[in-house]
């Protein structure tokens, strides 16, 4: 897959109501390889593997290309071994609301506590139903990228969040 990726991210408010509105979850273990203008990304969902390169975003941090593989396992895993900075662990949960699926990301380790949901789009401009359990908009907000969230922790700037969010 290749092509403009368009997506929103939000806080999710505390609570589990997204757990119990979920259709499918999935562990995901991801890390990133350096590279200079663009970010490599390694993951493992599952029993599966996927490579995706990343392009620097714009409009807002709201659109960005994006190429994504899948790739076999057993690469997948050899790869996770040449990214730096660690790993990030989490369970994602899909949600269907209205016509688009929502993905819900519950992170372990030092970004305990921290949950955020994406919905993507097809266009800048499309309407989406927001469910109840998601709150706070965070688009653009590096400090949510899970890149970010390897070298600047969740654990270490949560209490600059509203309560509800932490």
């Amino acid at each position: 897959m290749s092509g403009i990726e368009i997506e929103r991210k939000f806080l999710v408010r505390k609570g589990d109501a997204y757990k119990s509105a979920a259709f499918s979850s999935s562990r995901i273990k991801q890390g990133y390889i350096p590279a200079q203008g663009a970010t490599v990304r390694i993951r493992v969902r599952d029993k599966q593997g996927f490579l995706t390169i990343k392009g620097k975003s714009y409009n807002g941090g709201m659109s960005r290309y994006e190429f994504e593989k899948e790739i076999t396992p057993d690469e997948a895993e050899n790869l996770l071994k040449l990214c730096q900075g660690g790993l990030i662990d989490k369970t994602r949960y899909l949600v269907k609301v209205g016509s688009h699926v929502f993905e819900v990301d519950e992170f372990y380790g030092e970004n305990q506590g921290l949950v955020m949901a994406e919905v993507e789009l097809k266009d800048e401009n499309e309407e989406y139903e927001k469910p109840s359990f998601v709150g706070l908009e965070v688009t653009g907000d590096h400090r949510f990228y899970n890149s970010h969230l390897l070298t600047h922790p969740f654990s270490e700037w949560k209490d600059t969040l509203p309560e509800e969010y932490r």
